[in-house]
């Protein structure tokens, strides 16, 4: 009896408290329509109106998709390199990647129409006398390749429509001013003519392809370069370095106009977020697991974010499309590709989904936006190197969509492949955005010059004041052992060459003093 009392009074207590507040908020109600002013809200009433808020993205169900085993590009013998590279270049008409040769370095190009069984006696690009550590398409001549090696060249080589027929040794240019291996380089995004090279000697040369020379020497770097990185017009440079910094460069100047020094969070590679403002950078934190950190382009003073993401010790390779604003990040050494999207207001990072596969991945290559299929809703493709295989895998990242018809939505207007800027123009202080298309009536290449190899002479190449050809040091033991020789057969014929003048020299002093001698007798007679 006394329970059921005490209930009966906390029901009349609550009873009494509902009516108490409906009458309160009848009042405010009404001095709400009669002042206009609203009424206030509790603490109470502001923590029971929280609700949790789901974020609608329109590639939260994007996937990743294996090519059928007729399309991918089987029997290649990928280099073993380990150097930390993708070794793989894709444009919209050819396909290259670097193979493991002996007696130099060779790459190998192949249409991207052509897929299958690769012949074990394909053609191949084999001029340099190195292994090769990066190659990069032009984005603006679809058949120009650059490629860079441990004989520290850059290489400049026109591959023929329809693909090599035969070994190809001769570059249509070899650009010399590295005095060790270069292990990067780097297009322009926006000029035709301009190339950026990375070299173990911690230097980094600007090339103008017009000319066939560096015109530049950006010399701020301690250490080796990792990874660099432009922003849309390319009038930033971001780049990485063992020396545990970040930096963002102005590449004309090469004045240092940010920089971080990364301590905790050790830099491996970086990448401009396209027009947003802000730097995106993998790497490993204090207690070496895989993390990426982002960055405030303006403010490198400390990171906005930074977020673990495993254990594994693979490098992690940050792949960036700014039409989506999605965020690819590819393991080496494993089979996953995690992908986000990015956005202005915090969280900043939204994670999506993760592709995953058993054959780990040696690097990736990305076709540019052109080449995608658009009435698959494909919105990126990789081209993942499967060494132990021999094997090239396209995936395709699609959006699931029923509708037939063009998706403007997952398809803005994209940087295509006229350039907005000649070399000259940019190196002269103009900045200008990339040139855009429409990929709606299906893309068609506008009509281009013919990209040209300067001629010139053979001479030293001086940059800054410094000759860059004096006197570079050998790259290789075997370089090394024929410099030697040829040192010491130089010397021994110069030895040879003064013994000899000696001699001479000694045989016309005789001769000037007989004349001295005989010249006094002459005179008495």
């Amino acid at each position: 009896m006394r329970g059921l009392e005490g209930r009966g009074e906390r029901g009349e207590e609550e009873g009494r408290r509902v009516n108490r507040e409906g009458w309160l908020t009848a009042l405010w109600r009404s001095q709400e329509i009669l002042t206009g002013r609203p009424k206030p809200v509790s603490v109470k009433e502001e923590e029971m109106s929280w609700r949790p808020t789901y974020r609608s993205s329109k590639f939260r169900n994007v996937y990743g998709k294996v090519a059928n085993r007729e399309h991918c590009f089987d029997g290649i013998p990928i280099t073993k390199n380990v150097h930390d590279n993708h070794f793989c270049a894709v444009n919209a008409k050819y396909l290259a990647i670097v193979t493991e040769s002996s007696g130099g370095g060779s790459f190998i190009v192949i249409p991207v129409s052509q897929a299958g069984r690769i012949e074990p006696h394909h053609p191949k690009v084999c001029g340099h006398h190195g292994n090769v550590l990066d190659i990069k398409w032009n984005p603006f001549f679809e058949n120009i390749i650059a490629s860079c090696s441990e004989d520290s060249s850059v290489r400049i080589w026109e591959i023929p429509d329809g693909g090599l027929r035969r070994n190809m040794t001769e570059a249509m240019m070899e650009l010399y001013g590295h005095s060790r291996r270069v292990g990067l380089i780097e297009w322009h995004p926006t000029s035709s003519g301009i190339l950026f090279s990375a070299g173990y000697d911690y230097k980094i040369l600007i090339w103008n392809l017009e000319q066939g020379e560096p015109v530049k020497m950006i010399d701020c770097h301690s250490d080796v370069i990792l990874c660099m990185s432009f922003n849309t017009d390319g009038s930033l440079l971001a780049t990485s370095c063992k020396d545990k910094k970040l930096r963002i460069i102005e590449p004309r100047s090469g004045r240092v106009l940010q920089h971080a020094n990364c301590k905790n969070h050790r830099v491996n590679r970086v990448v401009f977020l396209g027009n947003m403002k802000r730097l995106l950078t993998t790497g490993v934190s204090r207690w070496n697991t895989r993390q990426i950190a982002l960055w405030d382009q303006e403010d490198l003073s400390m990171s906005m974010v930074e977020e673990e993401i495993d254990g594994l010790s693979g490098l992690l390779f940050p792949f960036y499309d700014a039409d989506t604003h999605m965020l690819y990040l590819a393991g080496k050494g494993d089979g996953n590709i995690r992908y986000y999207e990015i956005t202005t207001e915090k969280p900043y990072l939204q994670y999506l989904m993760e592709f995953r596969s058993p054959a780990p991945q040696k690097g990736l290559g990305v076709m540019p936006k052109h080449g995608l299929d658009v009435a698959a809703c494909e919105v990126f493709r990789f081209y993942k190197l499967v060494t132990l295989k021999g094997l090239i895998e396209p995936i395709s990242m699609i959006v699931p969509r029923r509708s037939e018809t063009y998706q403007e939505d997952i398809y803005p207007m994209t940087a295509g492949t006229e350039p907005a800027l000649s070399a000259s123009e940019w190196l002269s202080g103009i900045n200008r955005d990339p040139v855009l298309i429409s990929l709606k009536e299906g893309y068609q290449k506008p009509n281009q010059i013919v990209f040209k190899a300067p001629v010139k002479d053979k001479k030293g190449v001086v940059v800054n004041g410094i000759d860059l050809l004096e006197n570079m040091p050998p790259r290789t033991e075997n370089e090394l052992l024929r410099m030697f020789f040829r040192q010491q057969e130089e010397l021994r014929k110069m030895k040879e060459e003064l013994t000899t003048k000696d001699v001479k020299i000694r045989q016309l002093e005789l001769e000037l003093n007989n004349l001295k001698n005989v010249s006094p007798v002459v005179n008495n007679v």
